[in-house]
């Protein structure tokens, strides 16, 4: 195997700058780049050394840590340098690595030979990456708890009993000519179930993993002047929109992210609905319209002050079709106690005060509630990747057909066709049963230098 290298801090200057290397050429290349081909570093321990270049001219000084194979992240002999973080620095280092005979790394393939290395499974591997990517604490949470193979553990489980069964099901085939004594078939089919149980089980929490894990797009919509601007200020904690007395003042889209609860959010104010008075207000509405296309959730904001207009009435008939709250706004004024009554009873109404914040927290669960119990502590391991999600209702739909094939005492060799491929899908979520081609493409998705 050749030996690869890659920045593994982010691009742009800073104080330090981390260069990795891995593969069976690692400390040659690193004799090479300090000219001196007797140094052997004691592993697991930091060195400061100058990096030399061809003429013998120093380049930088480095903090220099060797791990020696197989106890390293990768399994392989690996180096890391921290060098200072100047771009110019970083890229003649790693040209110089290169004359010296390594290779640029791809995305993720140091952590694509860890897991081939047997140092992690594929679901920790994925942790990595999600990691890396968490834009709340709860997602960073969820992820550490799959890096310490969490997913694996809870699988482990489904897949001993699923061998068991296969077992007895092939040593039936191969030793009994009469059918299995219904003791042992009804131990069987409850093996089975309880198989099922444990997919099904996980699989159902990939709904409110994959908002812990990719968030959500809430619009806030409504007529002018209603407050929308307002409440999308409070909800940002920022004032990030302009707000004025004048109706029509957000002529535009305005987008922030942010955390609620620990589900990142991509919150946007629009242009507020109504007969467009100029060019200008009809492209923002137009946008408005193609935020509530694109949006996951939708918060109709409503005057609670005033009736209800025809406005009004159209943009709720409009969001009814999609997941929605509506948030009656101004419940620091009077309050119309009729407005309600003009409503779905099926949406979710909430009264809101955009000025002082009253209801706000009501507002926020309201959001949230659509996507199922997002306490990351209270809801246990989540399923987050779409990849675990697709095996896990793949093995579902092989068990529930193997289950059914031999409760109608279908013969052995049938039943076991789904129990095999439940049992292979189960190890392709670990990495157990993964094709080199699907390896690449899930690596692809992480960074270089990791």
């Amino acid at each position: 195997m050749d030996t690869i290298v890659a920045v593994a801090t982010s691009p742009g200057r800073s104080a330090i700058g981390v260069i990795r290397l891995s593969g069976p050429e690692s400390l040659k290349i690193f004799r090479g780049l300090v000219q001196n081909e007797l140094f052997t570093p004691e592993p697991n321990h930091v060195f400061l050394k100058q990096i030399v270049t061809e003429s013998g001219e120093t380049l930088d000084s480095a903090l220099v840590t060797y791990f020696e194979a197989p106890r390293s992240f990768t399994g392989e002999e690996m180096i890391e340098l921290s060098c200072h973080g100047s771009p110019v620095i970083l890229r003649r280092v790693l040209d110089l690595t290169q004359t010296l005979g390594a290779r640029l790394a791809e995305p993720g393939e140091f952590t694509l030979r860890a897991c081939k290395n047997g140092k992690m499974n594929l679901t920790q591997a994925e942790a990595i990456r999600d990691l890396i990517n968490a834009r709340t604490d709860a997602a960073a949470a969820q992820a550490a708890r799959q890096l310490k193979g969490e997913l694996a553990v809870a699988l482990q489980p489904a897949k001993e009993m699923l061998i068991r069964i296969i077992v007895r099901l092939e040593s039936a085939l191969e030793f009994v000519e009469d059918d299995l004594p219904r003791i042992q078939s009804q131990q069987i089919e409850e093996e089975l179930d309880e198989v099922v149980r444990i997919v099904e089980g996980l699989g159902r929490t990939f709904a409110t993993g994959r908002t812990l894990r990719d968030g959500l797009r809430v619009a806030i919509v409504g007529r002018p002047n209603v407050g929308k601007s307002s409440l999308f200020n409070r909800l940002a904690g920022m004032d990030r929109a302009i707000v004025t007395e004048i109706a029509g003042t957000t002529r535009d889209s305005i987008s922030e992210s942010i955390s609620l609860r620990g589900i990142p959010i991509s919150i946007t104010d629009t242009a507020g609905i109504r007969v467009a008075n100029d060019s200008i207000e009809e492209i923002g509405i137009e946008r408005t319209h193609q935020a509530m296309a694109d949006a996951d959730l939708l918060v109709v904001v409503i005057d609670g002050s005033t009736s209800l207009a025809d406005e009004d009435l159209s943009i709720i008939a409009q969001a009814i079709r999609n997941r929605h709250v509506l948030a009656i706004n101004k419940c620091d004024l009077d309050r119309n106690t009729g407005i309600e009554n003009q409503m779905d009873p099926s949406s979710t109404v909430v009264h809101v005060s955009a000025l002082t914040g009253e209801g706000l927290d009501e507002l926020i669960a309201a959001i949230l509630a659509p996507f199922g119990d997002v306490d990351s502590e209270a809801a246990g391991l989540l399923i987050t990747d779409s990849r675990h999600y697709d095996l896990l209702r793949r093995t579902q739909d092989s068990l529930e057909k193997s289950r059914e094939l031999f409760g109608r005492s279908a013969s052995e060799e049938i039943v076991l066709v789904g129990l095999h491929s439940a049992l292979q899908f189960l190890g392709e979520i670990t990495g157990e049963t993964t094709t080199d081609d699907i390896l690449g493409e899930i690596f692809s998705t992480f960074c270089i230098g990791k």
